[in-house]
């Protein structure tokens, strides 16, 4: 018998970042997919363009899923960015993007796709973890040297000071010379050919208890801050749920404002965080 729920539980948080902005991240739930996407700010300070772009490729992501519920999520991906660029006129290079992780269950299996810095991370009965994650352009940045600069100054306590701002502007600038080409990364914008480069797998849903998509103001917690570990926010979101999980992180922000402990480009980034709760876990876990 599957341990895996025919009706699986969904349960969300959001929560804005910084500068009382709207947040930019978007969470579609469907009857047995889920979507997150990441709007990134890139157009100007008081239009958020990165919120609308990841809202309406959400929408299409989740039409075709709902219309062609057997199709390769890569091909999905492909055509729901090809047809928003299409139909808003968006030009490589000068659009709007955003990360994306999709799930899907279906015939007891789920199939899982990434594109940019979203990932996928499931918990099995055993405690061991499965995760699908799109470092590509972490790995870009890392090997910059202005992401030590902006690092060490932070740590010198300069804060989040205008010389931080240009820092970060020339690093976005350098990601803009690599964005959806070969040996550079791939991101949701107005190149259908993205979503072939997304990274994707299929993983058997028996034995799964719970699965998480997140953005970076979530994941942040466990790669960088080392506050918590994934059996640490399910065991938090399925007491108390996923706003638990983003009060969590905000109070342990608010400790390091000035971020001299742990470095990051922005006070607080925008959070998401998608929690579907697949089956009971097991006696003594979690």
């Amino acid at each position: 018998m599957s341990t895996t729920s025919t009706v699986p539980v969904v349960r969300t948080g959001e929560r804005a970042g910084q500068d009382n902005r709207p947040t930019e991240d978007r969470i579609v739930v469907l009857d047995h997919a889920l979507v997150v996407l990441d709007g990134v700010s890139t157009v100007t300070d008081d239009q958020p363009r990165g919120g609308w772009y990841a809202g309406a490729l959400g929408e299409r992501i989740a039409n075709l899923l709902t219309r062609t519920p057997r199709s390769d999520l890569r091909e999905v991906l492909t055509a729901a960015i090809g047809g928003l660029a299409r139909d808003h006129h968006l030009i490589p290079g000068r659009s709007p993007a955003a990360t994306v992780a999709v799930v899907r269950l279906a015939n007891h299996q789920i199939d899982v796709a990434v594109l940019g810095d979203s990932p996928i991370t499931a918990i099995h009965l055993d405690g061991t973890l499965l995760q699908l994650r799109d470092d590509r352009l972490a790995q870009l940045v890392d090997a910059q040297p202005q992401a030590a600069l902006y690092r060490s100054r932070l740590r010198a306590g300069h804060g989040f000071d205008e010389q931080h701002r240009e820092i970060l502007r020339e690093l976005r600038d350098f990601q803009n010379t690599q964005v959806n080409r070969p040996g550079g990364y791939w991101i949701a914008e107005a190149d259908p050919e993205a979503g072939q480069n997304a990274f994707a797998a299929t993983w058997p849903a028996e034995g799964l208890t719970d699965l998480f998509l997140a953005t970076d103001g979530i994941t942040e917690a466990v790669d960088a801050y080392r506050l918590l570990t994934w059996p640490q926010i399910a065991a938090l979101s399925r007491a108390v749920g996923p706003d638990a999980v983003i009060d969590t992180i905000r109070d342990f922000e608010a400790q390091d404002p000035d971020a001299r402990h742990h470095p990051r480009y922005k006070p607080s980034d925008d959070a998401a965080l998608a929690h579907w709760l697949l089956a009971a876990p097991q006696p003594g876990r979690p």
